[in-house]
């Protein structure tokens, strides 16, 4: 008895040790891999494609790393890049940390789910939580401050 005792605070305190903090989060963070780049590399209209094609693919993959920035601002605010209709548009949202260290995210067209799977000072590594498809994972770094 005394053992599952321990053994249960043990791991409530390694999961409270785990458990990301928001102010950890805080500053820009930079897209700098996300695994449908390597599904759009892999495919047959990829493989199949001339050099230009090609070319053409790899600039708007670039363009995308390039343009995704996440910024957590104190508080509860995330303000990033996204993609609509080929543009780039800014977009503030409201955010939480939640159990887990999931992301909550309060859009107008409704709420999203991120799971942190990875996480140091300088890397993170976000797996969206989506019914409609697995939309793969999304890696970024740290922009240091110059």
């Amino acid at each position: 008895m005394n053992l599952s005792l321990i053994t249960s605070l043990f791991l409530s305190l390694l999961l409270y040790w785990n458990q990301i903090q928001y102010s950890q989060l805080i500053g820009s963070w930079q897209l700098v891999h996300f695994d449908g780049m390597e599904k759009i590399v892999k495919s047959p209209q990829y493989q199949n494609a001339n050099p230009m094609e090609k070319a053409s693919m790899d600039a708007r993959i670039n363009y995308r790393l390039e343009n995704t920035v996440y910024k957590f601002e104190e508080g509860d605010t995330l303000k990033f890049t996204d993609f609509e209709n080929q543009t780039v548009v800014q977009k503030e949202v409201k955010i939480e940390l939640v159990e887990g260290n999931m992301l909550l995210i309060h859009e107008e067209k409704g709420d999203r789910l991120a799971k942190i799977v990875e996480f140091s000072g300088d890397r993170m590594v976000l797996q969206p939580i989506s019914k409609s498809s697995a939309t793969g994972r999304l890696i970024f770094e740290r922009i240091k401050k110059k």
